[in-house]
């Protein structure tokens, strides 16, 4: 049969892991919970809150009928007073994988926190100990001269955090410009700098839509989250409100609210602009990664095209 080459298709022997990826509200849950379900595995969650017990309206949880129909880890399994890092979560999310990938061939992971995907698929390099005169100097300065100096000041001297960090999170903006202020280093330089190997191979999926839907998607699951009770959910949460965890889209809105700084209606909108701003660094933060396939979650499709890669 001169002429003729049989092609093989590639058996791969590893265990998988397929990490489904994406800005806010795009629909990372229910294709996952579908990919899960057609592979018979579970999901680890790459979330950096849904963890935290009571943050449930406003960190858009998978709800009890998802959760049921699929098992999911890293949901509701700390306390909201717990602080966990990305190290703390690479840790985790490695133990969770090695119990799944016990019983299945594959586990899907499912989230858009980018630094606890990156801990997860690659390690995190050990990284300098921050001056606490240094830090002592910063929080004085945002005490002072509040957050619109603070996201200035992380503009101006850590730009690459700016564009894909967390900067309606205090907390972080002050760790940041802390590290950047005594390495002469950004922070973000840290995340990745050496790869460590994994027992599994990873299929990198992250999903987009076009910017006007997936922003009229986020408007929409804001205004569910209100109809929801995420109002009273956040106030339930007022004694805890200093903690890092709660410095964050959904929550601090509702803050300022409740100390009078802003009507109901200007938090909503307020939430809504930073889900947003959100979404488009979280997109930032996925394109610059080579490995990422891209998308859509409203391909009929999209399921077998990851289970395809």
């Amino acid at each position: 049969m001169a002429g003729f080459i049989v092609r093989s298709k590639q058996v791969h022997t590893k265990k998988t892991v397929y990490i489904i990826a994406g800005p806010t509200a795009v629909g990372k849950t229910a294709v996952s919970i579908a990919l899960a379900q057609r592979l018979g595995t579970a999901i680890i969650s790459a979330d950096s809150r849904q963890c935290y017990k009571g943050m449930t309206k406003g960190t858009a949880k998978p709800d009890a009928t998802e959760l049921a129909t699929v098992r999911h880890y890293f949901i509701d399994s700390h306390e909201v007073t717990q602080n966990l890092s990305a190290a703390d979560y690479e840790t985790l999310a490695l133990g969770y994988i090695d119990q799944v990938l016990q019983q299945h061939d594959t586990a899907v992971v499912c989230g858009g926190t980018g630094l606890y995907i990156d801990a997860l698929c690659h390690g995190l390099d050990e990284m300098p100990a921050t001056d606490a005169e240094v830090v002592r100097t910063v929080e004085d300065a945002y005490a002072a001269n509040g957050m619109e100096w603070l996201q200035k000041t992380v503009e101006e001297e850590d730009p690459t955090f700016y564009a894909t960090g967390e900067i309606q999170n205090p907390a972080r903006m002050i760790r940041a410009l802390s590290f950047v202020r005594t390495t002469g280093t950004s922070i973000t330089q840290y995340r990745t700098q050496s790869r460590k190997q994994r027992p599994f191979r990873i299929v990198k999926v992250a999903l987009e839509l076009p910017r006007e839907i997936l922003y009229n998607r986020i408007n929409q699951r804001v205004d569910a989250m209100m109809e929801q009770g995420l109002e009273s959910e956040v106030r339930a949460l007022l004694p805890y409100r200093q903690l890092k965890n709660l410095q964050t889209v959904g929550y601090a809105e509702l803050f300022e609210y409740f100390d009078g700084n802003c009507t109901l209606p200007e938090a909503i909108e307020k939430i809504k602009q930073h889900s947003r701003n959100y979404a488009k660094r979280q997109l930032t933060w996925f394109r610059k990664d080579p490995e990422m396939h891209w998308l859509r979650p409203d391909d009929a499709q999209v399921v077998e095209k990851i289970m395809a890669l």
